[in-house]
């Protein structure tokens, strides 16, 4: 089960877009490491601590975006974030409670961090790059 970054995904931002990349590489690379026959929590923890360290690159770099160009849906976006945060925080939980990455726990990678980051890419981000769109391009009709 590997997420996929497809033109559905696409927001028109390059920087974005390849920071969503990057983000989908790093969520594949657990869920990679989690298909070996025994993965240690070691292991996991590692790869899980690099995932996150993405993340909040990835949104201080959105949020700063959001900032620059006004958008004015920056507080509920930041909530969404926060989301994402939190279940990354329940996942460093699970490994702990289960001493490393069980069924249940790539089940909630994929349910709650791939499905999150999909329906997170599609919704909201997309509608920041909507909205600078429009709002640099005053003369579009």
């Amino acid at each position: 089960m590997q997420a996929v970054f497809d033109d559905s995904l696409v927001t028109g931002n390059e920087m974005i877009d390849t920071q969503h990349k990057e983000l989908i590489a790093r969520i594949n690379k657990l869920l990679l490491l989690c298909e070996n026959e025994k993965p240690a929590q070691r292991e996991a923890v590692e790869t899980l601590d690099y995932l996150a360290d993405y993340t909040e690159f990835h949104f201080a770099a959105e949020e700063k975006l959001q900032e620059e160009i006004g958008y004015p849906g920056l507080a509920e976006h930041q909530k969404k974030h926060e989301e994402l945060r939190q279940t990354v925080r329940d996942l460093y939980g699970m490994l702990d409670d289960q001493e490393g990455p069980t069924a249940a726990f790539v089940e909630k990678v994929y349910e709650s961090v791939v499905r999150w980051l999909y329906a997170h890419i599609r919704g909201f981000d997309r509608s920041v790059a909507e909205y600078r769109f429009m709002r640099d391009n005053e003369n579009r009709i």
